[in-house]
């Protein structure tokens, strides 16, 4: 009964975004964002009308010493002033990189200001994934709402939006997450914080991918970065495009995706050397294909994907960080999540909790906020102010602000607090590849479930749990958790699939933060992939599975402190998306109420 993840936001509707994208079309999306990360117009949260719009007569263009104005051009934000700027990446090529800079207008000579920077793919002129239809060109406005929501030029900070290689105004190869965009990454630091008009201290902002980036800019370690805020980032690049082996949808899609992006046409009025840069890709086509045939490689121990496994090489890494997660994610998942905050060393903060790819500001059209929480803002303004300023915090905000599958918010001083790690035996089972669900002739079928007693108090699953076992045979697995009422009615909650090889097999699912109520049961089935999420190609084999165990980190509900916060939208229509009957069968084993932390 395993249930589609994709079941909201199809595949089918991703790779129009992508095919759309390649033909220049813009497509309207149901859904809160499209692959890449880049919101809609209706869902962004944006301020209409502050960062872009029609002018009259011709718009003004900046060069590094020539500022111009919102009054200039009205792409401009109110309150800024723009310049351009090209500078070389750190990685010793012919790599030339391009930014953005939009400081506090009549910002004196000599005077110096904190910078909040972002780089990575959506800051070209004429639009984040495809052509906008601006009628000039402009800085991006893709955090316009953080330049209204913390008041950014007025408080005194600096906007830097810099196109890492292969992007807008820069050339090069792109490179999502690689040596060569770490380099950009580390040239863009470096370069912001040494600028005249700089005080030296960097953060880093973004969601998606310009997240993906801050987390490389933590990584790198560098002085001159002082606070890192990413938003619905991606932990481990190989856990975008493949689980354990199995290709995932997203493997086609992404590289497709940020191909176009690459090849986007700027606006005619742009500087020459802006144009020049931004047609790179279009006369590197191995580019292209490199990207293309580099995101198919299936094994995560090359050195392709050891140099973007972000989560490890996050180990002894001090920046201060604010992350938020979706638990519930179709797009970036929670995967490598808890071994990139535990290797992670310095202070922490988040908002983490049951939603989708959204911004901690992004609502619905009748204004709900879709996370569910309020000041995402007023919290983010004061972190920079703390770390980019020394300006000490006059609210306590917790550490981590959480959200679980019961729509209820509690604080946390980290995050997974784990009060007991379970370790279960499951038995034995098997079941037939065969991409289900269905019976064989022999009564086998398609997956096989295990059952719990129903649990005597609430409990909640929270942080990575684990499923190892003995495999007999070739072929793909998928695990799932569920959640199950008295009645049978039952949500899938937690899943991960494998390639499934003779010997042993050890997969972490997702992270999860899902209490189970008293007297419901947990459900684990293990079997053929049945869901679109996936590549999937069966092997047709019958698998054999023994001795097989369950690794489940377990909190007490009990001891929560309650935090603000509503109901995040996402939650309910997961609910009402991924919740079916199962008929409940005998149970093999029992789930602990939680007790004292390991």
């Amino acid at each position: 009964m395993h249930r589609p993840r994709a079941a909201l936001t199809t595949v089918s509707a991703l790779a129009a975004v992508a095919l759309a994208g390649a033909i220049g079309v813009p497509v309207a999306m149901a859904t809160s964002e499209d692959p890449t990360g880049a919101p809609s117009a209706a869902t962004s949260g944006k301020p209409s009308g502050s960062t872009s719009g029609s002018t009259s007569g011709k718009a003004a263009v900046a060069t590094a010493d020539d500022p111009v104005t919102h009054e200039e051009n009205d792409r401009v934000p109110e309150g800024a002033a723009w310049t351009q700027h090209y500078f070389p990446s750190s990685d010793g090529s012919d790599v030339e990189l391009h930014a953005d800079v939009l400081l506090p207008e009549g910002l004196e000579k000599g005077e110096q200001v904190p910078v909040i920077m972002s780089a990575g793919s959506y800051f070209g002129h004429s639009g984040e994934i495809f052509d906008e239809g601006h009628p000039n060109t402009g800085p991006s406005d893709r955090f316009g709402d953080l330049v209204e929501g913390i008041d950014l030029f007025d408080r005194g900070y600096a906007l830097v939006l810099v196109d890492t290689r292969g992007y807008g105004g820069s050339t090069g190869c792109i490179d999502f997450a690689g040596p060569g965009e770490q380099a950009d990454v580390a040239a863009a630091i470096d370069w912001a914080a040494d600028q005249s008009w700089s005080t030296g201290a960097v953060g880093m902002y973004g969601k998606s991918y310009d997240a993906v980036t801050g987390l490389i800019g933590n990584n790198l370690d560098q002085d001159a970065l002082k606070a890192v805020v990413a938003q619905e980032p991606i932990w481990d690049m190989y856990d975008r495009v493949r689980s354990n082996g199995v290709p995932r949808q997203e493997g086609i899609i992404a590289p497709s995706t940020y191909n176009t992006i690459a090849q986007l046409p700027q606006m005619a009025d742009d500087d020459e050397r802006y144009v020049k840069n931004s047609q790179y890709e279009l006369t590197h086509p191995e580019c292209l294909a490199a990207n293309t045939v580099n995101n198919l490689i299936a094994d995560p121990g090359t050195s392709y994907w050891q140099d973007r496994d972000l989560a490890k090489h996050a180990a002894g890494t001090d920046t201060p960080l604010f992350v938020t997660q979706g638990f519930l994610e179709w797009n970036t998942r929670a995967e490598g999540m808890e071994e990139y905050l535990t290797n992670h060393e310095g202070p922490q903060r988040g908002w983490l909790g049951p939603w989708d790819h959204v911004r901690g500001n992004d609502r619905t059209e009748d204004g709900t906020l879709k996370m569910g929480r309020e000041g995402w803002f007023d919290e983010i303004g004061a972190f920079y102010d703390e770390y980019l300023k020394g300006v000490e915090p006059t609210t306590d905000y917790p550490a981590y602000s959480v959200q679980d599958s019961t729509g209820t918010w509690r604080a946390e001083d980290s995050w997974p607090v784990v009060d007991k790690t379970a370790r279960i035996k499951l038995g034995s089972g098997s079941y037939v590849d065969d991409g289900g669900p269905q019976e064989e002739q022999d009564g086998s079928r398609s997956s096989f479930v295990k059952w719990s007693e129903p649990v005597e108090r609430d409990t909640r699953v929270v942080g990575t749990p684990k499923v190892s076992l003995n495999a007999k045979g070739n072929g793909n697995v998928l695990v799932e958790l569920h959640d199950v009422a008295p009645d049978g009615t039952a949500v899938a909650f937690d899943e991960q699939a494998a390639v499934v090889q003779a010997g042993r097999l050890t997969v972490d699912l997702e992270s999860a933060d899902w209490t189970l109520a008293a007297g419901h049961r947990l459900a684990v089935e293990i079997g053929s992939i049945q869901n679109g999420s996936w590549v999937d190609t069966p092997s047709g084999q019958k698998i054999k599975a023994t001795d097989v165990r369950l690794e489940l980190p377990l909190d007490d509900p009990a001891g929560d402190v309650p935090t603000e916060g509503d109901r995040a939208v996402w939650l309910d229509s997961y609910l009402a998306a991924y919740t079916a009957e199962m008929t409940p069968g005998e149970a093999t084993f029992t789930v602990p109420s939680p007790g004292a932390r390991d």
